[in-house]
């Protein structure tokens, strides 16, 4: 088959199984499809279908690259802007609230939030912001019941993603209060999972914030709202995290708990969503946890793998917020080694220009910080670090 998105698919996966060191006959055997299918596929004779993409994204750590690519989504992500489409728009200004307007909304902010790791952040939240007046328009205007209930909801979605972006900016005022209004759309809608993120935002800023226990009630909180979901994963981790840096027991356990609940979820459809976890992100999670409890070797092995996945076979970072975060973690396992340049080299190397989450960033480097400070009192290169550390 020789149509230009069948191509696109093909070449994409054949990048990422030779990045990956694996050869057809490996990923049959993980996607449980033909070698001679995948072959096909491949260079472009057969189109992929959708469990075909899924399964190879899967089975390739591609972050939702072979499942973009399979939708003919690619070659727009490689636009600056692909969610601004001025018919769209133009309907909603018409109160055309029609099924497919809806839909096309919804795969509008789908996008928008599988740009969270890498757009802009100034930019993504006034994306964001426009696309809530437009939404928040509509809701104005009479419309049906059902078509009321999916702007709420696709309301809910962008103030969630407004809302991450604003603290990401260090704007924790009007952070906090988009996540107020995200959490009364999912009330209002009746949506468990908007209003369990909406929780889980409370539980990221109390734990940036050093406010622990807080953390903790908010995590749990959110996992009463809506729990055996994607979203009860992240809070899971976010009480482990908290819990972690107030020194308590059973995270272990709590660990096998998030890891066993997301591996009984479906894999998501868009693993690149920010609002969507995988099993990639828990070992994000992981390497938190087994850093903070000194455990050096299997956070460096976490640390390594989430390099790796979040690494695009061209050196493309997917997920710079994440990798840096990995070059600090390993940076605390040099200096617990003894050197010292390489800890602050990968210190520094962590707060690098680039897509960052800053409070977040700055409650990581500032753990590093400190603990290179009781290692290396005195010592020059700490002080540098701690001068990169206060330009965040």
């Amino acid at each position: 088959m020789g149509d230009t998105w069948g191509v696109l698919f093909g070449s994409r996966l054949r990048e990422y199984r030779d990045h990956r060191g694996w050869s057809l006959g490996e990923l049959a055997r993980a996607t449980h499809y033909s070698r001679g299918y995948l072959s096909n596929v491949e260079n472009g004779r057969k189109a992929p279908s959708d469990e075909l993409a899924g399964a190879c994204d899967r089975a390739l750590r591609a972050k939702g690259e072979l499942i973009a690519a399979a939708r003919h989504d690619a070659a727009a992500k490689l636009r600056d802007t692909p969610w601004e489409t001025a018919e769209l728009v133009q309907k909603m200004q018409a109160s055309d609230t029609t099924a497919t307007t809806i839909e096309t909304l919804h795969s509008t902010i789908e996008e928008l939030c599988c740009r969270y790791n890498r757009r802009d952040a100034v930019e993504l939240r006034r994306e964001a912001h426009e696309w809530l007046q437009h939404v928040g328009a509509l809701l104005r205007r009479p419309v049906g019941l059902k078509a009321h209930s999916e702007l709420l909801v696709a309301g809910g979605w962008l103030a969630l993603l407004a809302g991450c972006v604003e603290y990401d900016l260090g704007m924790a005022t009007a952070a906090e209060s988009t996540r107020v209004a995200a959490l009364q759309l999912g009330l209002e809608a009746g949506h468990p999972e908007i209003v369990g993120w909406g929780h889980e935002m409370t539980a990221w800023f109390a734990l940036t914030q050093g406010q622990f226990h807080r953390a903790v009630q908010a995590s749990l909180k959110g996992q009463a709202a809506a729990p055996n979901s994607s979203v009860t994963v992240q809070l899971m981790a976010q009480e482990a995290k908290a819990k972690a840096r107030l020194g308590k027991s059973g995270l272990e356990t709590l660990l096998e708990s998030g890891r066993g609940l997301l591996h009984r979820l479906p894999y998501p459809d868009r693993p690149d969503n920010h609002f969507k976890v995988d099993p990639s992100k828990w070992d994000y999670y992981s390497m938190d946890i087994h850093r903070m409890a000194g455990d050096n070797e299997r956070a460096t092995q976490y640390a390594e793998a989430v390099i790796l996945d979040n690494t695009a076979p061209d050196g493309a970072e997917l997920s710079p917020m994440r990798i840096a975060e990995c070059r600090i973690t390993l940076g605390f396992v040099a200096g617990r080694a003894g050197d010292l340049e390489e800890a602050v080299g990968l210190g520094l190397n962590g707060l690098k220009d680039g897509r960052q989450s800053k409070v977040h960033l700055r409650m990581v480097a500032a753990e590093l910080d400190q603990e290179l400070r009781q290692l290396f009192p005195g010592e020059d290169l700490v002080g540098e670090f701690e001068d990169a550390l206060r330009g965040v």
